[in-house]
């Protein structure tokens, strides 16, 4: 930036439609706001592939191939599409961070949601939104399913 302040920055980038620098600035040795500021909850990563995996698991009626979630032990899980999934290009060819939030609708406020709410399983909403271009799972659990399960 130089001499340039970050107000001065903010303005311009706003007038060539540039996205303005945060207020202050993640740290290397910070976490993200997902985690220090909203609280949100890492739950699993999600990486599609189109090579089947041993002990995959066919969830037909939602179109995908699951494997890895239950054993892994950083909460991998390994996701192949049926050939007629309906799910955004993104979803099935970018991996995706799942964080477990506590209130999915207030998660959702001022996010650029790419799978709106919905009950893929009994005591789960989740939901997909963009953040610089990859997808973000968000996830609900009811009370009555705990936390940590899916």
């Amino acid at each position: 930036m130089g001499r340039m302040g970050r107000a001065a920055y903010n303005r311009m980038a706003w007038k060539h439609r540039e996205a303005p620098l945060a207020e202050y600035p993640r740290q290397g040795h910070e976490p993200p706001a997902a985690i220090a500021k909203h609280g949100w909850r890492y739950h699993h990563i999600g990486i599609p592939t189109q090579v089947p995996r041993p002990g995959e698991i066919h969830v037909p009626r939602l179109h995908i191939h699951v494997a890895g979630f239950e054993t892994s032990p950083c909460g991998v899980q390994w996701m192949r599409f049926d050939p007629d999934a309906p799910y955004p290009e993104a979803v099935k060819t970018l991996p995706h961070v799942a964080f477990e939030v506590d209130d999915l609708a207030s998660a959702l406020v001022g996010q650029e949601i790419l799978i709106p709410p919905n009950n893929p399983s009994p005591g789960v909403k989740v939901a997909m939104i963009l953040d610089h271009g990859a997808p973000i799972e968000l996830m609900q659990f009811s009370q009555t399913q705990g936390t940590h399960g899916e």
